[in-house]
């Protein structure tokens, strides 16, 4: 008998979810009977992680998001499992992009994903109806959704085409998408020191597309230092053509604003890459390898393991949880089809409205966050409120700024 120490367990504020974690770690053990899980509520925080560690606290088995494992390989805070999942189930049919995340420079791996996002498009099919565009053909560059918000925003009735975040580090976060679709990076590691990388033609591109949106086309509305919250009510209200997010935005307007999941179409992000996140499981460097191979076995049982997603379709179809998203693309091939087979028999949304996502977004690069990421947001916000709110702003002397600040950040990285 081992007994493995995990976390991830949802708070008792999240009973619907707690209870069907609690089902799982007692149908885990059952299947497993010389596995015994320690579940315990929290996810990775920073500041409190390597005290954790030190002290001998951290679990077994530790909750990351995709842009803590480089860190921790580098502090050799995690241990290696590339030996412990030969074996594993569907672990070839696991998309490398995401095993990419938890391997080190040596090659070696450090953990698994459980859950990924990509940023794309969310549109308002109707009013691409009532502007004469296919809502089943959503614009696929930047100058097509330049074109699609101009006749949104002409139908006049207060309809804007596009709208944008800005504030609260949401507006760095977005800016930080933008470049990547225009090819760019944000940050680049060069002889082990990150340099920012936004003061390029990618971060100019992005900026001059956004500019003319908003001022010479008049597409973006008038107001402006807007955050999620707000631009999900404008697209609650039927006056929003469109703005970027992921998938998971969807169910949050229709609930809010009791709206229908036919209004709404996604699409990938215009261009050549998106930002994409998510997040995993890595394992304590101090745990030993039975206990590492135990952890295995229940990340790949409860995470990734296509033959329990009908039976989790099932048990959610039951409570009022929308089935069918584009959410959590984690699988190629084999393992992939036996997913999408029971999304499509339980899904109660309407999935060809996210074709234009599904397909086109496996098609472009994923990349993740750059390092410090809030920090930078931080300063990446008042790039999108330069360019948003002053009709005149110096885009080129905008970047550099923020650039030289952003460098100071990154001096820290280690």
């Amino acid at each position: 008998m081992v007994t493995i120490s995990v976390n991830g367990m949802p708070p008792k504020t999240q009973p619907v979810d707690r209870k069907y974690f609690e089902q799982d770690v007692r149908a885990f053990e059952k299947e497993h009977p010389k596995i015994k899980i320690d579940a315990r509520e929290g996810q990775m925080d920073p500041k409190t992680f390597s005290a954790k560690l030190a002290g001998g606290q951290l679990e077994d088995v530790y909750y990351v998001y995709f842009t803590d494992p480089a860190g921790l390989i580098q502090r050799r805070q995690g241990a290696k499992i590339t030996e412990h999942v030969k074996d594993m189930p569907y672990f070839k049919d696991v998309k490398t992009e995401f095993l990419d995340v938890f391997t080190g420079p040596d090659g070696a791996l450090y953990g698994l994903p459980n859950g990924q996002y990509s940023l794309g498009l969310i549109y308002n099919r109707a009013l691409f109806k009532k502007a004469g565009l296919d809502p089943d053909k959503p614009p696929t560059t930047w100058e097509g959704v330049r074109e699609a918000a101009k006749k949104i925003t002409a139908l006049g009735d207060g309809a804007v085409g596009y709208a944008d975040y800005s504030k609260n580090n949401q507006g760095g976060w977005h800016f930080t998408s933008w470049v990547y679709s225009m090819g760019g990076d944000i940050a680049l590691q060069k002889d082990g020191k990150w340099k920012a990388a936004f003061d390029s033609e990618a971060g100019r591109n992005a900026l001059r597309m956004l500019h003319d949106m908003r001022w010479t086309d008049k597409s973006m509305g008038t107001r402006q230092l807007l955050q999620i919250d707000d631009v999900q009510k404008m697209m609650g209200s039927g006056k929003l053509g469109m703005y970027m997010a992921g998938p998971d935005n969807i169910p949050t307007i229709v609930k809010q604003f009791e709206r229908e999941y036919s209004e709404y179409g996604v699409a990938a992000m215009p261009g050549e890459a998106t930002l994409g996140g998510g997040n995993g499981f890595m394992f304590n460097p101090k745990a030993t390898p039975e206990k590492i191979k135990a952890g295995i076995e229940w990340v790949q049982w409860k995470y990734l393991n296509p033959d329990r997603t009908e039976f989790e379709d099932k048990r959610a179809s039951g409570n009022d949880v929308p089935i069918g998203l584009p959410l959590d693309r984690l699988f190629n091939g084999a393992a992939e089809a036996k997913q999408a087979r029971a999304h499509a028999k339980y899904a109660n949304v309407p999935q060809d409205n996210y074709k234009p996502f599904v397909e086109r977004n496996a098609l472009i690069d994923q990349k993740v966050e750059p390092p410090n990421a809030q920090q930078i947001y931080t300063v990446l916000d008042g790039v999108m409120q330069a360019v948003l709110t002053k009709e005149d702003a110096d885009l080129d002397r905008v970047l550099a700024d923020a650039a030289k600040r952003v460098d100071a950040i990154l001096a820290t990285v280690r």
